[in-house]
């Protein structure tokens, strides 16, 4: 009986942890609900243009260089006030595509920075450039984004208050509609770049510099102790920084910054290893001042929220595995009905979610009937890959809860939407399948037993959940295992 107690706890402790997470999603809906109806008017440009640079940190991209320096070229700003930083850490032929391709615009001031290291991957680039960065202000761009050609225009004037350091803009998608897990992709970031982000500014609650497509004031930087590479998420890290030392941040959602999703499975889960690793990395690093600072309770009660959000996968894996155990008690009459009952409660965490991901999916949506059918099956494949991807991203936030440390390992880009470029042929595609892909097929096929289970005891409660366990971790399975075996 004790190891029967012990499943049950597991699988209250999770649920309410994730009940906890949608409680706060719910409020984020809320604050982004009132933030639309006081959306505020674009800033016109005022006086005298400050000098700005623009930081583009390169590693091997020989797919997207030629696109993003093209869009670099082209931002509309007097030449004289603004410096383009090439921070390019490559070992391979980028190095000479990048060279050529700055040839093709001598009229822009592009400086060209080599380093041979890597030391501090993606925040020692960032941080050596920022020594000779002649900019009061400095954006920055990942490799494959086409930055907006009035980018600073709109983003510059908000720095009229001198208290702000950072206006980060909203990522739209290139290839949302390339595939089933791109479409699934943009799905999410919609959610956070809407709901999480607008519905955390609008109530001054700590935000995050998204990495790129964002623009900070320099003396910002410096004030926070400029990047550090201690943790995989040198953005999220920065960020707390800034803002525990009485920073502004502005989100700004109207200004749309494009981008390319990863359109393989290997690409998303390096991608989601990193963010969810590095969040992790980042909630041990800043919980304790944030808790016991001189902020306000919803600050610190979203901010724990925020560092901790990527522990929702190891609550989400536990639940899951325990739900059997749980599942069996019940079948034997082991677990009192009523218990069953009031775990209905839950649901209110289900619904609450499902709004948050539903609203950011019909934001700015003109057809309602089309934007319904595709919201009916895009919300529970969703979920259901999210719930897939359980494993893999759990292993991340252990491992940074627990401080182990690895590489930045950056996400291969592909720009398949040019139409020039075949996937198979993509150099960068990893080769070794890990460990955890089979065991994602190990609970596929767990899960599918559960349901036939479910089925034949005929008890219906937990039959959606492991129905959504089966497909989530078979397409992960499966579209993981497509993907490495494009790069053999």
């Amino acid at each position: 009986m004790f190891f029967l107690y012990f499943l049950i706890g597991v699988y209250v402790l999770g649920m309410l942890f994730i009940f906890f997470y949608s409680l706060v999603q719910g409020q984020l809906l809320f604050h982004f609900l009132k933030a639309r109806k006081e959306h505020s008017a674009a800033l016109p440009v005022e006086g005298q243009l400050p000098k700005v640079t623009i930081q583009l940190p390169i590693f091997n991209e020989l797919y997207v260089t030629d696109r993003l320096l093209d869009a670099a070229a082209k931002i509309n700003y007097p030449k004289e006030l603004l410096q383009i930083q090439v921070l390019d850490d490559s070992t391979d032929q980028t190095m000479e595509l990048i060279q050529e391709r700055i040839k093709f615009y001598p009229e822009v001031n592009f400086q060209y920075i080599h380093r041979e290291d890597r030391n501090g991957f993606k925040a020692g680039a960032l941080k050596e450039g920022l020594e000779q960065a002649t900019g009061e202000f400095i954006a920055i761009f990942d490799s494959d984004f086409v930055p907006d050609p009035d980018f600073l225009l709109k983003t510059v004037p908000h720095f009229s208050d001198t208290n702000v350091g950072l206006v980060q803009t909203r990522w739209t998608h290139l290839n949302r509609e390339y595939s089933l897990l791109t479409r699934l992709q943009a799905f999410a970031l919609d959610a956070h770049f809407l709901v999480e982000q607008m519905g955390r500014n609008h109530q001054n609650a700590f935000i995050n510099f998204n990495g790129t497509a964002g623009i900070w004031r320099k003396e910002c930087i410096l004030d926070a102790g400029n990047w550090h590479s201690d943790t995989l998420t040198e953005d999220l890290d920065l960020s707390y920084r800034a803002q525990k030392k009485g920073w502004k941040f502005v989100y700004r959602p109207e200004i749309e910054s494009p981008a390319e999703l990863p359109p393989i499975m290997s690409a998303v889960k390096s991608q989601q290893f990193r963010w969810t690793k590095g969040g992790a990395e980042c909630a041990s690093k800043h919980i304790k001042s944030v808790l016991t600072g001189n902020f306000p309770f919803h600050t610190k009660v979203h901010a724990f929220a925020h560092l901790f959000n990527s522990s929702i996968f190891i609550a989400i894996l536990l639940v899951s595995l325990s739900s059997i155990g749980v599942w069996w008690a019940g079948v034997q009459g082991l677990i009192p009905e009523t218990l069953f009952k009031w775990a209905g409660i839950f649901m209110i965490g289900f619904v609450l979610i499902a709004g948050v991901y539903l609203v950011s999916f019909f934001y700015g949506k003109k057809s309602f009937a089309q934007s319904f059918l595709g919201a009916l099956w895009q919300l529970p494949l969703f979920l259901s890959v999210s719930m897939g991807l359980a494993l893999h991203n759990a292993q991340a936030v252990w491992e940074g809860l627990t401080g182990k440390k690895s590489p930045f390992v950056r996400t291969p880009k592909f720009n398949l939407e040019s139409g020039k470029i075949d996937l198979k042929m993509n150099r960068y595609l990893p080769h070794k399948i890990p460990v955890t892909t089979w065991f994602e097929g190990l609970f596929m096929l767990i899960f599918m037993g559960m349901v036939g289970l479910n089925i034949w005891a005929g008890t219906f409660a937990m039959l959606p959940f492991h129905l959504m366990l089966a497909v989530g971790y078979g397409l992960v399975f499966v579209s993981s295992f497509q993907a490495y075996g494009l790069g053999k």
